[in-house]
């Protein structure tokens, strides 16, 4: 019988990460809520285990903590030149059950843990359908790329609505307000490929 590599749906020790850095940097919550506009109760629940933000807001911490978003998912182990993340090893990133539905809108699954130092983080995404009244908007520095695997998937931006098919690709700067939801009767799933542009 083949093992059983589903991804599991686990704390993956990102708060305490981001206390440890936080605390490394001697700056209190209300120091790391000013630098990244993200509101103190939701840090603390970040960093209790008892919420898990959006890449968009992980993406906002990191560069507030000065390191890129990989820390926050990698394993403790030293500089490698070729990683392999095996199949395995993917653990899926949800929302706790007594979270609001409506913070993230999406299940994540870093594809890479292994390498120190990177300029793109890789994720598998489950973006699940909901009304376009209910969609939550973000923007942070950097690009993404989106390959769509299964399911329709729409972009909105406040200016326009893209759809996207199983095949189709985007690729966009991710400082421009966005939002991602599922269409149609199934959630839809994508590869997307996040750069985080360096601190200037």
């Amino acid at each position: 019988m083949a093992e059983n590599t589903e991804p599991h749906h686990e704390d993956l020790g990102i708060g305490a990460r981001i206390k440890e850095l936080r605390l490394k940097r001697r700056y209190t919550l209300h120091d790391l809520s000013a630098k990244t506009g993200v509101p103190k109760p939701l840090l603390s629940q970040v960093e209790s285990g008892d919420a898990m933000p959006p890449v968009a807001t992980l993406l906002k911490v990191a560069r507030a903590l000065d390191v890129d978003i990989s820390q926050f998912f990698q394993a403790e182990e030293g500089e490698v030149k070729i990683a392999v993340t095996r199949a395995a090893e993917h653990k899926r990133v949800a929302r706790r059950s007594h979270q609001d539905p409506d913070q993230v809108g999406y299940l994540y699954e870093s594809l890479e843990l292994h390498k120190t130092g990177k300029h793109m983080q890789p994720f598998l995404v489950t973006f699940k359908a909901v009304e376009k009244k209910d969609m939550v908007f973000y923007s942070h520095q950097g690009e993404e790329w989106v390959y769509v695997l299964e399911g329709e998937l729409e972009l909105r931006t406040p200016d326009e609505a893209i759809a996207l098919k199983p095949g189709d690709s985007l690729y966009f700067d991710s400082d421009v307000t966005h939002a991602f939801r599922g269409l149609g009767p199934q959630a839809a799933r994508a590869l997307v490929v996040v750069y985080a542009a360096a601190k200037g």
